[in-house]
């Protein structure tokens, strides 16, 4: 019984989210226009449960780029109104349109010109017909048993909230180095914000050889710069190969004369390499995708020149892993 119970609220919840699809419409385009030219700061009101979903929408809003704040609408007739100034735009949330404290603030709201989008189940409702865009996010019923409780309804105003701040993030060309800048802690801000070069070794640090280096003299190479490879250039520098550490175990199992090849008869031509303006993390997801744990480095349109090396320690040890 509890299983079931537990059961058909997800599905519940998970259909009152589908039927929101056919109302991304004109007046989603016409709140998405209004809310991305708007000159102040997007102003989110609800009360109760509405109000949880509220502040969560407005965190989502300031995430991807849109100022946006919570204002508590009993709050508000005791100091908070101060927040509200010309330019600002207010989305108001709740499920019947007939909240007190919510419609309370209409007029002051009309008497600073300030422009409204209403998400509510009630379009006729007092709050709905206030709205200069009212969006319908009603549900069928409510997944409490009881039908009283708000479960449905604010799961599916949730879901309305983040596809008008993933439109907002498409229409501003919001990007993944945007998204870094305000959210510089912990290891999605490390990951999104360093670069490869800001991590690489490079001058005397990076391991090479020329092609024609005996391996007795790479191996001292690889050892001596710890990275567990050594690069292979040619006569004007370009990178043409690498040795790495497993190379040598293979070599040595299959040929005692390895000691006394050229580098160039041993590398791995064409190796990965990464530019150092990448994010550091597109050089992990490379390493991965390769099953390597290093890359060189090369500048602009210089593929061939290696400037820097960059190894999977590194990353860790900047948290990006």
């Amino acid at each position: 019984m509890i299983i079931e119970a537990a059961k058909r609220v997800l599905r519940t919840e998970a259909e009152s989210i589908l039927t929101l699809i056919d109302r991304v419409d004109e007046r989603f385009l016409a709140a998405v226009d209004l809310i991305y030219n708007c000159q102040g700061k997007v102003v989110i009101t609800g009360m109760g449960k509405s109000g949880i979903i509220c502040r969560k929408i407005a965190a989502t809003f300031s995430s991807y780029g849109t100022p946006a704040f919570f204002l508590h609408p009993a709050e508000g007739f005791h100091g908070d109104l101060g927040m509200l100034v010309k330019g600002d735009l207010v989305i108001a949330v709740s499920n019947r349109g007939e909240t007190d404290e919510i419609n309370r603030l209409l007029p002051l709201i009309k008497r600073m010109g300030l422009q409204l989008i209403v998400l509510t189940g009630n379009q006729e409702s007092t709050l709905g017909r206030a709205g200069d865009v009212t969006i319908d996010i009603g549900v069928k019923e409510e997944a409490c048993p009881l039908g009283l409780a708000p479960t449905s309804s604010t799961t599916a105003a949730l879901a309305f909230g983040d596809a008008l701040a993933v439109a907002l993030l498409l229409k501003r060309g919001f990007k993944e180095e945007d998204f870094a800048l305000l959210h510089p802690g912990g290891s999605l801000g490390r990951a999104l914000l360093l670069r490869v070069e800001d991590l690489m070794h490079s001058g005397d640090a990076v391991p090479l050889v020329r092609r024609d280096t005996l391996m007795r003299d790479a191996i001292f190479e690889i050892s001596s710069k710890r990275m567990g490879i050594t690069g292979v250039i040619d006569e004007e520098g370009n990178l043409e190969g690498v040795i790495a550490d497993g190379d040598l175990r293979r070599g040595l199992e299959k040929d005692d004369q390895l000691l006394v090849k050229k580098a160039c008869q041993v590398m791995t031509s064409n190796p990965k390499r990464v530019n150092g303006k990448e994010l550091a993390a597109k050089a992990l997801r490379l390493m991965e995708e390769h099953a390597i744990t290093s890359l060189f480095v090369y500048q602009g349109e210089e593929e061939s020149r290696a400037v820097g090396i960059i190894h999977m320690h590194d990353l860790v040890k900047a948290g990006i892993v």
